[in-house]
């Protein structure tokens, strides 16, 4: 979500700083432009910073035999780097 609305405020200001023509008394519309714009980078940066720090998981299923024939299942979750003493 973050990442798309950097773009989203990239866009925006892109549209204001370059695209509009239109003077108001009250705001500089190319400023507010420039100001989303930066605004949009630095959530598209973080948006990727927070994407790449994101924990996954590996899960594991191993299959064992039992004395009788049969097979057991053990399912095991860990985070990435964990050590899995375990088994």
């Amino acid at each position: 979500m973050t990442i798309g609305t950097g773009i989203v405020l990239f866009v925006i200001g892109a549209i204001l700083a370059f695209a509009l023509n239109v003077q108001v008394e009250w705001a500089d519309l190319h400023m507010i432009g420039y100001i989303l714009m930066g605004a949009g980078v630095i959530a598209f940066l973080v948006g990727l910073v927070l994407m790449a720090r994101r924990r996954r998981t590996d899960v594991i299923t191993r299959t064992e035999a039992a004395p009788d024939g049969s097979g057991v299942s053990r399912r095991s979750v860990r985070a990435p780097g964990e050590v899995d003493d375990q088994f």
